[in-house]
Parts: structure tokens; C-alpha cells; sequence
């Protein structure tokens, strides 16, 4: 589990999970990052790349991040003496009260709303909301139905019911246990 947790926190950069877990997760990616940050400084003449790549693979199977963290993450801490994680306390779990966290590389600080943004801007409708949000965007899709059909074909304004339907089987004609 400890395996996968740093896996998922090296691809991703962010990972929310309990607090004693994450007191867990820390010391384990610092290590892994510290291996690779010395296969790096070491240098190709030496072959300690290899050496260091190997000794990451013990830990994590997955290559892409691997790569990621030889490539991308360990030069970000080059200059860094320690203290690649940050640890964020997020309040507790609905359905156990568990104290959550969320643990993060330090200089890729995780911000949820920045991808919602991003893709406002690029002209995607917001989400309705709520069931007054739902009528008003069912409303609008009939609109813009009604206009494209001007010359065509009737469309109703008023969305169709649901048909109900009675059971036709007949009940048995005796008591029951």
C-alpha cells in the first residue's frame, strides 16, 4: 500500500489520505527522492544513474514515474537539502471520522478550482446546480431546440411525461401463510 500511495503521490504530485498514513508516506518519498536527486548529481561518467534508477524501481514498479521523477522532480530539488513534502491537515471523513490529509510535493501546490477555471475559459458551460439549475439549462436546450427547428417541424415547449403502467397480471385468489 505504502508502494502505491507513493506511486499515485509522484504522478500526480497530491495525494489525500488519513493522517497516520500520510506520517507513514513522507520518509519513504523523501528517500526515493533523495536517491534520485543523488543519481543526478552524481553524473553519467560514474554510473550512479543507473544505479540509483535501479534502486528507485525496488520501491516503485511503475516506469513513467520513474522516469517523471528522474526527469522532472528531482532537478526541482537540486538545491533543496530536504523536506520534499508537505503535509496538510483537511479536517475529517464523513463516514468514520477519520482526520484526513493531503500530502504534497513542496513548489507543486495543489489547487482544485484552477482546472474548474481553465476549462470555464475555454467556453464549457458551468455545472448546473440544484434542481433550479437543472430546469433552467433543461429550459434552454428546448429553446435553442424551438430556434433551429423555426422552419421545420412542431416541437413542444412542455417536456413529455412519463407513462405509468398498471400491472395487468391477475392476484391470486387465496390466503397468504
Amino acid at each position: 500500500m505504502l508502494r502505491n500511495q507513493a506511486t499515485a503521490l509522484l504522478r500526480h504530485e497530491h495525494l489525500t489520505t488519513t493522517v497516520p498514513k500520510a506520517k507513514e508516506l513522507r520518509p519513504f518519498v523523501e528517500r526515493i527522492i533523495t536517491v534520485a536527486k543523488r543519481g543526478l548529481a552524481a553524473g553519467e561518467p560514474n554510473g550512479r544513474v543507473l544505479t540509483a534508477r535501479r534502486l528507485v524501481m525496488q520501491d516503485l514498479q511503475d516506469r513513467e514515474v520513474v522516469t517523471k521523477l528522474f526527469d522532472a522532480i528531482a532537478p526541482r530539488f537540486a538545491s533543496r537539502p530536504g523536506g520534499y513534502t508537505r503535509l496538510l491537515r483537511i479536517g475529517f471523513r464523513k463516514g468514520d471520522s477519520a482526520e484526513m490529509a493531503q500530502v504534497e510535493l513542496v513548489g507543486s501546490e495543489f489547487d482544485p478550482k484552477a482546472k474548474t477555471e481553465g476549462e470555464a475559459t475555454e467556453g464549457a458551460k458551468p455545472k448546473a446546480k440544484g434542481v433550479g439549475g437543472r430546469l433552467r439549462a433543461a429550459a434552454e436546450r428546448l429553446r435553442s431546440k424551438k430556434d433551429d427547428n423555426e422552419g421545420g417541424a412542431k416541437v413542444s415547449a412542455k417536456p413529455s411525461k412519463g407513462v405509468t403502467r398498471k400491472s395487468t397480471t391477475p392476484r391470486k385468489a387465496g390466503g397468504g401463510g
